[in-house]
């Protein structure tokens, strides 16, 4: 079984995709800015508030987790939920028939 992604990390993952996309309705509590600054995420710029270089990382790496995550459920359900004879999912290898001996 998988663990899910920590609720916090999802609730990071929004703020720095809102920070990113420059969203006016953005409301970040000011403690929030404040650690997110002091973790060198977000940087205060002349048009506002930016991600550092890091925090596009934290994001992307957020992004392909939750994305992974999906992925991985998606190939749990499938085995549980089906039979052989099905197609494996993208990223998912077929199963190897050993060879027959004659």
């Amino acid at each position: 079984m998988i663990d899910p992604i920590p609720l916090e990390d999802l609730a990071l993952l929004d703020v720095l995709q809102q920070i990113s996309q420059a969203s006016e309705a953005m409301q970040v509590e000011t403690e929030m800015m404040r650690r997110l600054e002091e973790s060198a995420l977000i940087e205060d710029h002349e048009d506002g508030v930016r991600l550092t270089h890091a925090g596009v990382a934290m994001c992307k790496s957020l992004q392909h987790r939750v994305a992974a995550d999906k992925l991985a459920n998606e190939i749990i359900d499938k085995r549980e939920n089906t039979d052989d004879s099905t197609r494996p999912l993208p990223g998912e290898r077929a199963p190897v028939e050993p060879p027959t001996i004659p």
